[in-house]
């Protein structure tokens, strides 16, 4: 006799269920290609238990989607009348909550190997994992699945949820179908955050991305956008939930600075970069859903081992790097003093010095933007007003930007880029 439903086993939401017919997105090609693209890149090099991979990760995020979904849509949590006339039918209730979880699995399907280590540089102009996802979402594999649900499911609707609205595009979303893409990718509470945050920690062994993430899914809500002068839906969440959406935001920014943005864990996805622009044969990951499906980490690892197996190869000393963990060595970290008001920020200003110095081969220069912490949403107080929650928490209002500036140098040149750097630094970023 079939199951008609199954379980995994997971470590942080100890079992998650789906239907025979959901089991049949698990066993498809493109996810199951996902067992073999590593969750954090080459993380595992510094922190090792994080091996985790994109297979689990969609697992969490379709269970954690589910959870929320059955919470804000329940009628004893729906009270304002603006929030209630997007609701559909119970019929075409259960149909989204089947294409919600459908789009929970899928919304990483077009991760490349080492998932973000190559996104900005080698794929083509106008692509990115969600560009891919679509793709793949479309493809007549995926196509006979959606067919075979039962409901039958429509792949335009699995997209506008997997990716959101900004990537949805030219597919348009409704209210409803915006407020079920937030619970999956949304800035402040979505189900993808939520479990990376937690899969992430447990994995790394860090305690950072922890917190209370039942009181948090207990206490959401579809609430009316008043914080910003509308009654357009949006999820947000009563107030005794309050410090647990603290709990959540406090994670992820010291996530990012402990972990995401270590300093040894950047310069591994630049080596990465560097050897990947080497090996691939255009420059660039392949576009077409099937070339894409058969290029995962396990080639590129398999890759390395094998240029740093041949020292007179081109890719002999970026394959050693990464093989002998050989890496670059940090010798200047750009400081809030640091910035003059000159054109160019203090890290470009050392980096382009120290190659006219040291030679460019010898230099490698890292940036990320300032990263809003705390987004913006509607809470319902004690006394039924909608509020934002930034007038609401001291510590979400003041919850610092992250922003890194970094630059790094080859090892054998170490003890001189340092001195290099405290004779000349000061007065380098005087001038601008």
């Amino acid at each position: 006799m079939m199951k008609h439903s199954h379980e995994f086993r997971d470590p942080i939401h100890t079992f998650i269920s789906m239907r025979t017919d959901e089991r049949n997105i698990v066993d498809s090609r493109p996810f199951q290609r996902l067992r073999h693209i590593h969750q954090l890149a080459m993380t595992y090099l510094v922190y090792p238990g994080a091996t985790h991979k994109r297979f689990e990760h969609s697992l969490g995020v379709m269970h954690l989607a589910s959870r929320i979904f059955d919470v804000v849509t329940a009628a004893n949590n729906i009270i304002d009348e603006s929030v209630r006339r997007i609701f559909p039918d119970d019929d075409t209730k259960r149909y989204w909550k089947s294409v919600l979880r459908a789009a929970a699995l899928c919304h990483d399907l077009g991760h490349l190997p080492f998932s973000h280590v190559g996104e900005k540089n080698l794929l083509p102009d106008g692509f990115d994992h969600e560009k891919l996802t679509k793709d793949i979402i479309y493809s007549p594999e995926m196509e006979d699945i959606w067919k075979a649900m039962k409901p039958p499911l429509q792949s335009d609707d699995i997209i506008k949820l997997a990716v959101g609205p900004e990537k949805a595009e030219p597919l348009e979303l409704d209210s409803w179908e915006s407020i079920l893409a937030e619970i999956i990718v949304g800035d402040a509470f979505g189900a993808d955050r939520m479990d990376y945050l937690l899969r992430d920690s447990f994995h790394a062994g860090v305690e950072y991305g922890k917190f209370d993430h039942n009181r948090l899914i207990e206490t959401l809500r579809i609430l009316p956008s008043a914080h910003v002068g509308s009654d357009e839906p949006a999820l947000g969440l009563e107030s005794g939930g309050l410090e647990s959406s603290e709990g959540l935001m406090v994670a992820r920014h010291f996530m990012y600075q402990q972990v995401y943005f270590h300093h040894i864990r950047r310069i591994y996805d630049i080596h990465l970069k560097d050897f990947l622009q080497s090996w691939l044969p255009e420059k660039k990951f392949p576009i077409r859903v099937e070339r894409h499906l058969k290029i995962t980490d396990a080639e590129v690892l398999a890759a390395i081992r094998k240029s740093y197996a041949s020292p007179k190869g081109s890719n002999y000393l970026l394959a050693k790097r990464l093989e002998c963990r050989e890496h670059f060595r940090r010798f200047y970290s750009a400081l809030p003093g640091d910035k003059q008001g000159g054109k160019l920020r203090p890290g470009e200003v050392i980096a382009k010095a120290a190659e006219q110095k040291f030679g460019s081969d010898a230099i490698r220069y890292d940036r990320v933007p300032p990263k809003i912490s705390a987004p913006n949403f509607p809470v319902r107080r004690y006394d039924g007003k909608i509020e934002s929650s930034l007038k609401l928490s001291l510590i979400l209002e003041k919850l610092p930007v992250v922003e890194i500036e970094t630059v790094y140098c080859d090892k054998a040149i170490f003890d001189d880029a340092e001195k290099w750097r405290d004779e000349n630094a000061a007065k380098l970023l005087s001038l601008q």
